[in-house]
């Protein structure tokens, strides 16, 4: 069975906007998004499935930024796009925190809610 959560997007080319989609949770859509294989950094709240293969794609600075402005240090570069969930307490999905829009909104000077 398919979930259907609020994801936040992040593009690794700067042409293309970062944008709020609505997204269903299994593996064959997360590799379509992730572009390859997952890779999985998690924040406070939160968490992002990218590329794992690292330089098989563009570098995605945006999404680096943001997850470092979210709190998480990370020790590589971010490549491919990046896909932002919410995690319940519970530890499942959840759409992607309303902090964590407002953060890219901020830092990408573009509004992503409606």
């Amino acid at each position: 069975m398919n979930i259907s959560f609020t994801a936040l997007v992040v593009p690794a080319p700067l042409v293309h906007p970062v944008h709020i989609l609505p997204v269903e949770l299994d593996r064959a859509a997360l590799l379509r998004v992730a572009e390859g294989d997952i890779g999985h950094i998690a924040g406070t709240g939160w968490h992002a499935y990218l590329d794992s293969e690292g330089t098989k794609y563009a570098e995605n600075l945006r999404a680096e930024v943001l997850i470092r402005e979210a709190g998480v240090d990370v020790d590589a570069t971010i490549h491919g796009t990046a896909l932002f969930l919410g995690r319940a307490e519970s530890g499942e999905h959840a759409d992607a925190p309303r902090h964590l829009i407002r953060l890219a909104e901020q830092l990408f000077d573009m509004p992503l809610a409606a």
